[in-house]
């Protein structure tokens, strides 16, 4: 137990755990004076960052939190649960309803701006989240990981490009665009479940470049890993530190994007790979 850390404001009243995030949520600020303080100082951290929480390791959570790995377990069995991952999932069921299947964000765009969504507001709408994506990857993307990706994507002889579902489209446009500039690189796209396949022939010699965003695609993060696993350098493009890309990165660029009704733009991701895709090509150029 950490210093200062007693159980007895922990104990004192637990109840049936909620259901849900809102639930969870109504019931942390309601003890929040309660509780001891390293489980508050948990607690603040579990609310500002729900998406790390969702998909963080106990050890990852526990270290950015400030606090010891056990302290995870005892703040969840505080709260009614049976442990660290039966709250996790409350966590992780949230991401699923922040983003609903495309019928469903449909018709929440009908509901906010009434029976028919007007042209005139989807296009100012995705304007906006697509110039708000830009702003945050200005501040999120350091200018040294950006040459250390470049770099360990100009030394490589082929470039294996891993994207999904939504970010497929931005991968695709990777392989053309180092198609264009006279750069080796190899689209994995999993056709026939033949993603593993297709990577088996990376080398330390070569690279991936992996991109994937909440909620991540685990056939994504599944071939970075065992790229990994054989020391091939691995580039990767994600949206948080806890990200399961970042264990297998050699560099990895924090890219955030913004949404406009669960409608997430891709501006951000596009422009980090033209510059990556020139920066490699003008990096080769260089001898």
């Amino acid at each position: 137990m950490e210093p200062g850390d007693s159980m007895n404001g922990a104990a004192a009243d637990v109840s049936e755990a909620p259901g849900d995030y809102e639930g969870l949520k109504a019931l942390l600020l309601s003890r929040r004076d309660a509780l001891p303080k390293r489980l508050k100082q948990l607690a603040a951290f579990a609310l500002e960052h729900p998406e790390d929480v969702a998909f963080g390791t106990v050890a990852g959570i526990a270290e950015h939190a400030g606090v010891q790995p056990s302290t995870l377990v005892r703040f969840a069995k505080s709260l009614g649960y049976d442990g660290f991952s039966h709250l996790q999932q409350i966590f992780r069921d949230r991401l699923r309803e922040r983003f609903p299947d495309y019928r469903e964000r449909l018709k929440g765009l009908r509901e906010a701006e009434g029976h028919h969504v007007h042209a005139a507001s989807l296009l100012e709408g995705f304007t906006h989240a697509a110039t708000v994506s830009l702003e945050r990857m200005g501040d999120s993307v350091r200018l040294e990981e950006l040459s250390r990706a470049i770099e360990t994507l100009a030394k490589a002889d082929t470039i294996y490009l891993l994207g999904a579902r939504r970010v497929f489209p931005v991968i695709a446009y990777c392989a053309y665009a180092f198609g264009k500039l006279g750069v080796r690189a190899i689209l994995i796209d999993h056709v026939g479940q033949l993603g593993p396949e297709q990577l088996a022939i990376a080398t330390k010699r070569d690279a991936v470049l992996a991109i994937s965003f909440t909620p991540y695609a685990p056939v994504t993060a599944d071939l970075a890993a065992a790229a990994a696993q054989r020391d091939v350098p691995v580039v990767a493009i994600t949206d948080s530190a806890f990200s399961p890309l970042v264990t297998s990165a050699d560099v990895w660029l924090e890219v955030a994007e913004a949404d406009f009704g669960a409608f997430r733009s891709l501006s951000a991701s596009f422009a980090l790979a033209m510059a990556l895709a020139v920066g490699t090509a003008e990096k080769r150029a260089e001898g």
